[in-house]
């Protein structure tokens, strides 16, 4: 791997070899900026700081999901959208904590969402 500044500091904190979300979000960093990377995962700019640097608290799983869906394509089977990437699943396993009867939709994603082995109840989603 090469990289910049972000792949450094990456490096200096999870070892090589880097997990494969952790490079491509660094590398992601060092294409862009810290800041254009956290807007685009919905995060905090110190919570990327966090996770690069192998100090994030929070929910390092729900990260790496917004990580491999937004940089990595990553995807996921919901039983009601069929496939979906990464990132979408988890905000509507976020929604499907709390039931709403706002929509169709809502009400379908909060019944798929607890049929789905990927959803966890009351897992947090800190990031």
């Amino acid at each position: 791997m090469s990289g910049g500044h972000f792949c450094q500091i990456a490096r200096a904190h999870w070892g090589a070899p880097l997990p494969d979300w952790i490079e491509a979000l660094a590398l992601a960093c060092d294409a862009t900026s810290q800041a254009k990377i956290a807007r685009r995962l919905g995060r905090s700019g110190a919570l990327i700081s966090g996770v690069l640097r192998a100090s994030y608290p929070g929910d390092m799983r729900a990260i790496e999901e917004l990580v491999r869906g937004h940089l990595l394509a990553g995807t996921a089977s919901c039983p009601a959208l069929g496939v979906v990437p990464l990132h979408e699943c988890r905000v509507w396993m976020t929604k499907a904590r709390a039931f709403q009867n706002t929509n169709a939709l809502r009400v379908r994603m909060y019944r798929a969402c607890h049929r789905c082995p990927r959803f966890v109840k009351g897992e947090s989603d800190e990031g």
